[in-house]
């Protein structure tokens, strides 16, 4: 019989009584953590070396420090308090983790990270596990886990809960657990009004869990990513990307600024192609021409509609299909999709797909307060048309539906991003080549191969062409790299500001030249020198002049007045930030731009201690604290801060 809580503390005795001995937990990635709860046992057990505890989970997320009084700290912390809340339950064992401070007896394991947060952490690396999402479920069965943690959603008036926000592996897991002959964990569930409700098979009866705890209020705000703002390379990329989506077809997006800018993109072609045209004529008059564009993609509006297929719905979804590009619906009647697929679909399938069809299906979602908002509202048909899927079910072909997923995924672009490539087509996208890891592989290899294995898919690793360290810039474009995630022999599309490579199917030769003629202009010729030293490029080849236009400054001449018109806006999807603050965001990011290195900082600090005020700083100076410095440090702190201001001033 299912316990109900409304004290995490009584919640955290309840686990405590029933489960003697060592710990073994695990909680969902992301949003579906609950953090409270969560906390609440780690505080008991921390200074408990009698309670050793695992942890098995993925992407822990906290707010962004803001420690020390540097500019960063002083923009970070009024926009924390604002954005996340002043009270918002950072996890205690993931800062501990951060700096290597977790107790003994206390080991987390997690399959995916935050990008980059915990490249420092010896503890986090060491308890990494490299896996792809659908090989989670069963490894995390294979620790034998007796407990799974999960937030979930109630509504009033409905005795159902929803999973929610993560159904991508706690049913799979169960699954798994019990094809090993091992007992059922038990299920405790952290109720958060501010999750929003979702139905289909991610609602689920009462009695799905042991304990239903519901802590009092006041609930601080869900976990929102802060949108960031999107770059001309980021748009060339997303542009790009937008000319290989079919009508009719599939779309699976990761995140961040590429698929932001993606998302951008197909909204333009879809809400005003006349202006798409124009934009991707000046971006590459040669583009409509393009082999590729013509045989898989297209650059009209979306009369049929995608379905949308993903592991993580997020921000670009939610514009998607506000806008109509996503609205076509697939159903999960085999038959019904066969007769769809042949033409022979009657009247009354067509009504019923229109009655009872999907056209969104992701395993986990996770963006802004504003996507959350927009869930929370969606009128009744419409948020009947959301579904949240198994991971088994959306990553892969072979969880026991391949027929029927074959016909709903027709015409699939998966795109999704890397760090890195080679030039033979190799991608690196989740750690660094002394081994330590960036993120993880999450589900991006199940896709890539999933684009293989579906005969009219195609799979799209997007870039950006050049990178910048310790104030250095350096090309994404390698020769090789000590770290693979997607393997050469699993080439397809790649495509950065500068343009696709389509390596499918080609020779070693052909797609060095592929790759070589997307790569920024800096570093073509080493890179053709490295060929043809392996013996992979006949010593003859010359580049065509064309390809020395592979600059950022080219890019920028050729997209600029589509930025100054608002066609390609910094924010496309949403701001988190006041526009001062979108300002200030901006200054600092040239400023670390230009002190990155030994040279550029002492450049740097020497044009600030010659700036002058400016007429317009009082307002930025105000937000950072510093209209009044006081001391040498803050002081300079002001000057560095207009210095910036004045460098990234647009009229």
């Amino acid at each position: 019989m299912t316990a109900y809580l409304d004290d995490l503390d009584s919640a955290v005795d309840w686990l405590l009584q029933r489960v003697d001995g060592p710990l073994r937990i695990a909680a969902p990635l992301a949003l579906g953590k609950p953090h409270r709860l969560l906390n609440a046992l780690y505080t008991r057990v921390a200074p408990d070396p009698s309670r050793p505890l695992q942890l098995y989970t993925a992407l822990s997320l906290n707010p962004p420090a803001a420690s020390g009084n540097g500019l960063e700290a002083r923009f970070l912390r009024p926009f924390n308090e604002r954005h996340f809340g002043a009270g918002f339950p950072r996890l205690a064992y993931a800062d501990a983790m951060q700096h290597d401070q977790l107790p003994a007896h206390v080991q987390v394991e997690e399959f995916y990270m935050q990008s980059g947060a915990l490249l420092g952490s010896s503890q986090a690396q060491r308890w990494y596990t490299s896996l792809n999402y659908t090989h989670a479920a069963d490894a995390v069965a294979q620790r034998a886990p007796q407990v799974i943690v999960q937030k979930v959603a109630a509504r009033e008036g409905d005795t159902q809960l929803s999973l929610s926000c993560n159904n991508d592996i706690t049913q799979d897991t169960l699954d798994a657990i019990q094809a090993r002959g091992l007992p059922r964990p038990l299920l405790i569930a952290e109720v958060d009004p501010q999750l929003p409700w979702l139905g289909g098979s991610a609602a689920v009866e009462p009695d799905f869990f042991d304990l239903v705890v519901t802590p009092p209020g006041p609930y601080p705000p869900l976990f929102g990513l802060p949108r960031q703002p999107v770059s001309d390379a980021d748009y060339a990329i997303g542009l790009y990307a937008s000319t290989l989506v079919r009508d009719g077809g599939t779309l699976q997006i990761g995140i961040g600024t590429l698929a932001d800018a993606l998302s951008h993109a197909l909204v333009l072609r879809h809400t005003d192609n006349a202006r798409y045209r124009q934009i991707l004529h000046a971006l590459d008059p040669e583009l409509a021409d393009h082999p590729l564009v013509r045989e898989a993609g297209g650059l009209g509006p979306f009369e049929i509609g995608l379905y949308g297929c993903s592991e993580m719905l997020n921000e670009g979804f939610r514009k998607l299909v506000q806008t109509g590009v996503i609205w076509r619906k697939v159903h999960d009647d085999p038959g019904l999709m066969q007769r769809l697929a042949d033409g022979s679909a009657s009247n009354g399938d067509h009504a019923r797909l229109a009655r009872e069809g999907e056209y969104l299906h992701g395993a986990f979602y996770l963006g802004s307060s504003e996507f959350y908002d927009w869930l929370r509202h969606l009128p009744e048909a419409e948020c009947r048309a959301i579904g949240m899927r198994r991971i088994s079910e959306i990553n892969q072909l072979y969880g026991g539906n391949e027929v029927l997923e074959r016909l709903q995924r027709r015409d699939a672009r998966f795109f999704n991003s890397c760090m890195l490539a080679t030039a033979l087509g190799a991608a690196t996208s989740d750690a660094l080549d002394d081994g330590r890891v960036v993120s993880g592989v999450g589900g991006q290899y199940n896709f890539v191969a999933m684009a293989h294995a579906l005969p009219d898919a195609r799979s799209v690793l997007m870039f950006r062409a050049v990178r910048e360290d310790a104030g250095k810039l350096q090309s994404n474009v390698r020769w090789n790299y000590a770290h693979t995630t997607i393997p050469r022999h699993l080439r397809d599309i790649f495509i950065n500001e500068y343009g696709i490579a389509d390596l499918r199917n080609l020779t070693d030769e052909d797609c060095v030249i592929g790759m070589v003629a997307i790569t920024d202009a800096a570093f073509q010729r080493p890179l053709l020198q490295q060929a043809k030293s392996a013996k992979k490029l006949a010593t003859g080849f010359t580049p065509p002049a064309q390809w020395q236009h592979n600059r950022a400054a080219t890019l920028a001449t050729r997209l600029a007045p589509f930025r100054r018109d608002g066609s390609l806006p910094d924010y496309p999807l949403g701001s988190d930030f006041t526009p001062i603050e979108q300002d200030l965001l901006r200054a600092l990011t040239w400023l670390k731009s230009h002190t990155g290195s030994g040279a550029g900082k002492l450049r740097t600090v020497l044009a600030a201690l010659r700036q002058s005020s400016g007429v317009h700083d009082a307002s930025y100076l105000q937000r950072m604290q510093l209209a009044h410095p006081k001391g040498l440090g803050e002081r300079f702190n002001a000057r560095l801060l207009r210095l910036a201001l004045a460098r990234t001033r647009r009229n």
